[in-house]
């Protein structure tokens, strides 16, 4: 007869202090992202001109844009964030998910906007450029 596998209580500790800190973690970002947003949308757009990694007509659509993503993000549920910055999270080992949300958005829906002209660089560019923003606004400890 089979034993049922029942996982230790130290095991199971260790699981959930680390769901936890995960998720403190994510709600401190959104929480600052909350009161940074107007800022890191000026940061951002700025940045990936500079860097000529978007084209564009018009630098205050752009930034208005990229602050509806954010606004987007903050009234999204997990499994939204989740869907949305699954094609992406290969881009690199730890990645932040502002930076992945902001960088999906960028290479998926913004590419199709009327004053976007193009978008150039690869999707680690893109990301690069995105999260240097976000980290400088936004740390995640965890």
């Amino acid at each position: 007869m089979a034993r049922d596998y029942r996982p230790n209580v130290r095991e199971s500790n260790v699981i959930s202090r680390l769901d936890s800190a995960k998720e403190a973690a994510r709600t401190g970002a959104l929480n600052k992202l909350y009161e940074v947003q107007e800022e890191l949308a000026n940061r951002i757009a700025m940045k990936l001109i500079e860097e000529q990694l978007i084209e564009t007509k018009n630098k205050k659509e752009l930034e208005r844009q990229i602050l509806g993503c954010l606004k987007i993000l903050l009234a999204a549920d997990e499994f939204t964030v989740q869907y949305r910055i699954a094609p992406m999270r290969t881009l690199v080992a730890k990645p932040n998910f502002i930076g992945l949300y902001l960088t999906a958005f960028v290479v998926e829906d913004l590419i199709k906007h009327r004053s976007i002209m193009d978008v150039y660089g690869t999707n680690e560019q893109i990301y690069s450029c995105v999260n240097q923003q976000v980290t400088k606004l936004i740390p995640i400890l965890a």
